[in-house]
C-alpha cells in the first residue's frame, strides 16, 4: 500500500477533480463537543417533528460509535453557489420564493455518486484491505461538526458551515475509512463580532449565537412541519414556500464563493420565481410531474400547497383571492385551512 501521506495528496486532487471545492480529514471521535450540544438541543424541544434526530442518537453524538473500526473520516464540501441574488424574489408578493438549493437535481443523488466513485478510487488505491462508507446528510453523522473538525470550516452563528475559501454554499458529504490518512487542524471561528446572519432571520430563529430553535425556522416549517403553522409565524414566512436563504445569503464570506462545477445544480425551469397562482393549481400528479428528481417532491402536494396558500395571505394581492377561494373545501383539511386563513387576509 502506497504511504498514507502520499494517498491523501492524490485524493484531494482526485475529489477536485470530480467536482468537491475542498477536502479535508478528521478522526470519528474528534467532535467531543457534539454529545452536550445535540443533548441541550433536544432537551429544549428546539428539534420540533423531527423525531428522528432523537433516534440513534448514540451514534450522532458519536461518529466513532456509528462504524467502529473506522480510523478516518474525509469531509468534503461541494458549492452549489447561486449565480443571481437569491434574496431578490422575496421583494415579489406574487412571485414563490424556492431556496437554492432546491431549484436543481436533487442533491443527494449527485453528492452520493460522486462519494461513491471516489471512494472506489480510494479502495483502488490503497488496497483490498481499505473498507470505506459514503454518507450524505441522511444517516445519523454530525457532519458539520467533523467538517469543522476537519477543517472544512467552522461552524458559523447561523449554525451552518463556513468557509473563508467557498463562503457556506456547500453540499457536505463524508467517506469514513478503516484508513488511518493524515489529518488536518481545525479550523478556528472567523465569525467575530459579526451579526448579519442572526438579524436576517424573519423568524427569529436563534436564540443566541450558534443556537436554532427549528420550530421558528423556515426551512423547518415548510419542509419538515406538518400540519397547520401557528399563525404568529405564518405571516413571518412571506413568500417562502420551500425552505429559506436569507441565513445564508447574508453571511459577508459569501464575498470568496466559489461557482457551483455541477449545471445539474442550477435553477430548472419554474423553480425561479413561480408565479404562487399557478403552483396553487397543481393536483397530486401535476405535483408530482413538476418536481420529479427534486427535493421538492418529497413533502407532497399538501403540505407544499399549504406553503402557497400562507404565501398567497401574506402576498395582499385581490387577484389572488379566487385561487386561494377555489381550495377552501380541499380534501386535505391543512391544505383547506390554509385556504381560508389566505381568503381572510387578501383584500
Amino acid at each position: 500500500m502506497k504511504a498514507a501521506g502520499d494517498i491523501k495528496a492524490r485524493l484531494i486532487a482526485q475529489a477536485r477533480a470530480e467536482g468537491f471545492v475542498s477536502t479535508r480529514i478528521c478522526r470519528p471521535w474528534d467532535v467531543p463537543e457534539v454529545p452536550e450540544r445535540l443533548r441541550a438541543f433536544l432537551d429544549a424541544g428546539y428539534h420540533g417533528q423531527m423525531a428522528w434526530m432523537a433516534e440513534r442518537v448514540n451514534w450522532r453524538e458519536n461518529p466513532a460509535a456509528l462504524w467502529p473500526e473506522a480510523r478516518s473520516v474525509i469531509m468534503l464540501a461541494e458549492s452549489y453557489t447561486p449565480d443571481e441574488n437569491p434574496m431578490a424574489v422575496v421583494g415579489l408578493p406574487d412571485r414563490a420564493a424556492i431556496s437554492v438549493y432546491a431549484r436543481g437535481k436533487d442533491y443527494h443523488d449527485l453528492v452520493k455518486k460522486r462519494l461513491k466513485r471516489l471512494a472506489r478510487w480510494l479502495i483502488s488505491e490503497a488496497g483490498d484491505e481499505a473498507e470505506v462508507k459514503v454518507f450524505v446528510d441522511t444517516a445519523p453523522v454530525p457532519e458539520k461538526a467533523l467538517g469543522q473538525a476537519a477543517g472544512l470550516g467552522w461552524q458559523g452563528k447561523h449554525t451552518n458551515l463556513v468557509s473563508r475559501d467557498w463562503g457556506n454554499w456547500a453540499f457536505l458529504g463524508s467517506i469514513f475509512t478503516t484508513l488511518e490518512l493524515p489529518v488536518d487542524p481545525v479550523e478556528p471561528d472567523h465569525c467575530g463580532s459579526c451579526r448579519a446572519c442572526l438579524t436576517a432571520c424573519p423568524t427569529d430563529a436563534f436564540p443566541a449565537p450558534y443556537q436554532l430553535d427549528a420550530r421558528r425556522c423556515i426551512s423547518y416549517l415548510t419542509i419538515e412541519h406538518k400540519g397547520p403553522i401557528e399563525e404568529e409565524l405564518r405571516a413571518k414566512l412571506g413568500n417562502r414556500i420551500y425552505g429559506c436563504d436569507d441565513c445564508l445569503a447574508a453571511c459577508p464570506w459569501n464575498k470568496f464563493a466559489v461557482e457551483a462545477s455541477d449545471m445539474r445544480y442550477a435553477a430548472r425551469e419554474g423553480t425561479v420565481a413561480p408565479p404562487l397562482a399557478e403552483l396553487s393549481q397543481l393536483n397530486d400528479a401535476a405535483f408530482r410531474e413538476r418536481f420529479s428528481g427534486s427535493p421538492i417532491k418529497r413533502i407532497g402536494r399538501d403540505r407544499f400547497v399549504r406553503n402557497v396558500l400562507y404565501a398567497i395571505g401574506n402576498s395582499r394581492e385581490a387577484k389572488l383571492r379566487p385561487y386561494a377561494m377555489q381550495l377552501c373545501d380541499d380534501p386535505d383539511p391543512t391544505v383547506a385551512e390554509a385556504a381560508r386563513w389566505a381568503v381572510m387576509r387578501l383584500p
